[in-house]
């Protein structure tokens, strides 16, 4: 009940017809850079929660370290 090579081959056909090898490539290409921009995005968002927890994390550690020392002198 799936889609026979055949039947792949000849959708392939129509579609290159219609549009034409370059005009193909042009999209391939662009589709191709949408997703690189899309997945570097993805990872610079998660750098930047990364960073923002390290952040968070070396703060909370400061002010451990702080109380520590106030209450050493009390």
């Amino acid at each position: 009940m799936g889609i026979s090579p055949w039947q792949l081959l000849i959708l392939l056909v129509i579609v290159v017809l219609l549009f034409g090898t370059k005009r193909l490539r042009n999209m391939g290409s662009d589709l191709g850079n949408a997703v690189k921009g899309f997945k570097k995005s993805m990872n610079d968002e998660a750098d930047d929660k990364d960073s923002k927890d390290k952040k968070k994390e070396s703060l909370q550690d400061k002010e451990q370290h702080d109380d520590s020392d106030t209450s050493g002198k009390s």
